[in-house]
């Protein structure tokens, strides 16, 4: 959100701070704008109007150095350094510095006492562990799909289930190796992880080869819904949670889905055949695709799919990662953010690793004369819209 026009700004300062914009006054010290700074690129960008108090009244800034000491504060003080674009705009006959500041591209940032800052609202604050362990996941340094389950073990894990992919995909069988054998083969897999103290089955582990992988991560799952007309507060038709080990999930939603879908009969021929509302194979990607990449530390949020007569949506929990945009991904650029998903939801032959997901659905929706799918981010999630 770039600043330009001096209307722009006098109307931005009538309707006063809000997520992306903070008012301060000249006297600022270098520590607190630092921290202001590291909040807005740690979360979505923003901009922070210097000589402006926080009632909205101009107050100006008089020193001629100011933007040689903004660009210090952001070189020195915010770690990676910050580069931001720094205006100066002449209001009334007093002069403000604006500084845009972009949604950073390397997150986590942290100020120079180590302190990691986000813009909650209209204020800053320091970033949770969970918050935190989001940016160091966006940042791809950490994936949570390796992490450890607190309170499980191998007695969670579905030991016939992991036979029948080693046999399948490695060749050998699980059940001629020793209990040692055994742990060390799904700590190598990820499957689980040697902690200081104990070996604990990873969220990967769970969601693929789990028992009851929704007792240990409540935000497994998908949340199903068919209305009746086009908005959220019309009849509701159906309404399901799914749940289980994700690949179990995937075919469960597909049922759903077909159940759900008018399958008008058409003439070809001599022959009648049935035609989906939806191609089946763009639904089977958007799920699959759902439930592998969707970040799956944000632990209050299933995935949700709703479906209404023009449309379906898929909501699925997390922002996309640092470096992925939704035109990169209209083209097939990919990251993943789960890569043991990807890794063994490729192998059991639900998706491919070539990012071809996206740009195969929009050309088949294309191809069937429907409106082109809307990808969008929305709040905390990402919304994939299949139209008619």
């Amino acid at each position: 959100m770039i600043i330009i026009e001096i209307q722009e700004i006098k109307e931005i300062i009538k309707n006063g701070e809000n997520a992306y914009i903070e008012f301060k006054e000249e006297e600022i010290k270098a520590k607190e704008l630092a921290e202001e700074i590291v909040a807005f690129a740690n979360s979505e960008g923003g901009n922070i109007l210097i000589g402006v108090d926080d009632k909205g009244n101009i107050k100006g800034v008089s020193d001629p150095l100011i933007e040689e000491k903004i660009m210090n504060i952001c070189r020195n003080n915010c770690i990676p350094n910050i580069v931001p674009t720094y205006k100066s705009v002449d209001i009334d006959g007093k002069s403000i510095a604006v500084i845009i500041i972009n949604k950073g591209l390397s997150k986590p940032y942290y100020t120079n006492d180590n302190k990691y800052y986000i813009r909650v609202g209209t204020t800053k604050r320091i970033a949770s562990r969970e918050e935190l362990l989001r940016l160091f996941e966006a940042n791809g340094t950490l994936h949570f799909d390796i992490s450890p389950v607190e309170g499980t073990s191998i007695k969670d894990l579905n030991i016939d289930v992991i036979r029948e992919y080693f046999l399948k995909y490695n060749a050998f069988d699980l059940y001629e190796e020793s209990k040692e054998s055994i742990e060390r083969i799904l700590i190598n897999g990820d499957i689980m992880t040697q902690t200081s103290e104990k070996v604990l089955c990873t969220v990967g582990g769970l969601l693929i080869f789990g028992k009851n992988p929704e007792k240990s991560l409540p935000q497994n799952g998908i949340s199903f819904a068919h209305f009746r007309g086009i908005e959220i507060t019309d009849e509701l038709i159906d309404k399901k949670v799914l749940t289980g080990r994700i690949q179990d999930i995937a075919d469960q939603a597909m049922v759903v889905l077909k159940n759900n879908m008018k399958t008008p009969s058409v003439i070809n021929g001599i022959k009648r055949e049935e035609k989906s509302e939806y191609p089946i194979l763009v639904l089977r990607e958007a799920i699959v695709n759902t439930l592998v990449h969707r970040n799956y530390s944000i632990s209050g949020s299933k995935i949700r799919i709703f479906m209404f007569e023009d449309r379906i949506e898929f909501h699925s929990p997390g922002r996309l990662p640092n470096t992925v945009t939704i035109d990169k991904m209209k083209i097939g650029v990919s990251y993943a953010r789960n890569p043991f998903l990807v890794k063994y939801m490729e192998n059991l032959r639900y998706i491919d690793q070539l990012g071809r997901g996206i740009p195969m659905i929009l050309k088949t929706m294309n191809e069937t004369g429907a409106k082109e799918p809307l990808l969008k981010e929305s709040g905390e999630e990402f919304v994939l819209t299949i139209y008619k």
